[in-house]
């Protein structure tokens, strides 16, 4: 696809979690699909008819196993975050129907124990798991990614 292309593409309607633990750490996962580095944030779709935040709660069990009883949604981005795909993925990513994603992100402060994530689910998207801090967690995310996840850091900050 021809850059010019790529531009009159959509963007994807997608929610983000930011997964907290009682220490302050973020829940991030190792893509499945790439032996690359590409930790991420539990994120995904919005079926037709979902809102965010139930996409969001759906999102993350269907990634990690976390029920919603085991979290609380303290906080949402007050608008949409946005990032573009690099143009080498925009044909390989959701069938080329999609110049990248738009996203709402949600804070949810995980009330469990780490027994009770399990992220060898139905469809696996994480090959491992850890917590990072939320200092650190840029610096691990695939660099097309990083302004959301600053954007999102610097947003969420006032509840970390």
């Amino acid at each position: 696809m021809t850059p010019e292309q790529i531009a009159l593409l959509p963007y994807r309607p997608c929610v983000g979690v930011m997964l907290v633990n009682r220490d302050g750490h973020v829940f991030v996962g190792q893509r499945i699909d790439t032996k690359e580095p590409a930790w991420q944030m539990p994120q995904g779709g919005i079926d037709p008819g979902e809102d965010a935040r139930a996409a969001a709660v759906r999102e993350l069990a269907e990634e990690t196993g976390v029920t919603p009883d085991l979290v609380r949604i303290e906080a949402e981005t007050a608008g949409w975050v946005r990032y573009d795909l690099p143009h080498d993925l925009v044909a390989r990513m959701w069938k080329g129907r999609y110049r990248g994603q738009e996203q709402k992100w949600f804070l949810a402060r995980f009330r469990g124990d780490d027994s009770q994530i399990n992220i060898l689910t139905a469809h696996p998207e994480f090959s491992h798991w850890c917590w990072l801090s939320p200092a650190d967690l840029p610096r691990h995310i695939v660099p097309f990614k990083r302004a959301v996840y600053t954007a999102v850091l610097e947003e969420f900050a006032p509840h970390l």
